[in-house]
């Protein structure tokens, strides 16, 4: 049989008078009245129909059935108080164990090359990355977080950004060029060798969007038919530094390539900045402090890229 909430409360009432001796001491620890104190004790034992305090107005003792219960409630409300104990400074110190989804790229931009820093600042935390370049459902999968585009995110999710605007940047190699030329519109990429990247979760080829820098703004989409297909970035971006052909990758991710010369970018014109990456959550409600300092993390993150630190 259950036991009534207003039962639970006046057992832990008892508890504390038992401990004190006093109804004065423990109505002053639990900032209640004498007079509350004195009614809970009552009804507690008109319920269980027995004595558990034998007072005077001087003196105050248990009885044997009283001593029995104390006996039981006081380890477990000595549990219950480290219990409380430990989730308030779980959320004073994040501590525990992140499960966070992520696609490749944005693993590779905003995670891996910080991870370091992030766990040295909270050595309580642990992180575990779910590589996935299609949309998780993290609260079925029994996730913390994910990091998607801003475009893909579902309108439930509470998100915040943590990249700047993003654009898609076609690139290749300076010696590329020298051998190809320039394309100045996406219709002249039809002469050239665009290597193609494959998305593993749905399989289908990335099509390269452009949108016209005129006031019409058509769009034109493109399949790259290239000599070489992949289905990671990192391979696909090596091909383009070695002068195999032009890639379509995000400009954040290919910007020490631009600064340092070993690509080079074109059709920019072309390519209109969209949403950036975003950490997703189920709910702000109660969010656990190692969520929290991830968060707080990435949008410091972003702050520095957009200062293009």
């Amino acid at each position: 049989m259950p036991i009534a909430p207003s039962l639970v409360s006046s057992l832990t009432w008892f508890a504390h008078i038992a401990r004190h001796r006093s109804f004065t001491k423990a109505a002053t620890e639990m900032e209640v009245t004498r007079a509350a104190l004195s009614q809970h004790l009552k009804g507690l034992e008109q319920h269980l129909q027995v004595r558990l305090l034998n007072r005077t107005t001087r003196d105050m003792s248990l009885t044997e059935e009283g001593q029995r219960l104390l006996d039981v409630l006081q380890p477990a409300l000595s549990a219950i108080e480290r219990a409380l104990g430990e989730l308030g400074e779980a959320q004073a110190e994040p501590s525990g164990l992140i499960r966070i989804t992520s696609s490749r790229v944005a693993a590779r931009m905003l995670i891996e090359p910080r991870m370091g820093q992030f766990l040295a600042l909270h050595p309580k935390l642990r992180l575990e990355l779910v590589m996935d370049d299609g949309f998780s459902n993290i609260v079925a999968e029994g996730l913390d977080a994910g990091i998607r585009l801003g475009e893909s995110l579902a309108e439930h999710m509470v998100a915040v950004p943590v990249t700047p605007p993003l654009e898609m940047a076609i690139v290749g190699a300076p010696a590329y060029f020298e051998r190809h030329g320039v394309p100045q519109t996406p219709e002249d990429l039809m002469q050239h060798n665009c290597l193609a990247y494959r998305f593993t979760s749905s399989g289908t080829i990335d099509r390269w969007s452009f949108t016209s820098p005129d006031a019409e703004g058509r769009t034109v989409v493109f399949e790259p038919q290239g000599n070489a297909l992949f289905n990671d970035d990192e391979s696909m971006l090596r091909g383009a530094l070695q002068g195999v052909g032009l890639v379509q990758h995000i400009d954040l991710y290919v910007r020490r390539y631009l600064a340092d010369g070993s690509l080079v970018r074109v059709l920019g014109a072309w390519c209109p900045p969209f949403p950036g990456f975003y950490l997703y959550v189920p709910s702000r409600a109660q969010m656990p402090a190692k969520i929290r300092a991830l968060m707080d993390f990435l949008v410091a993150q972003r702050e520095r890229l957009e200062r293009g630190a």
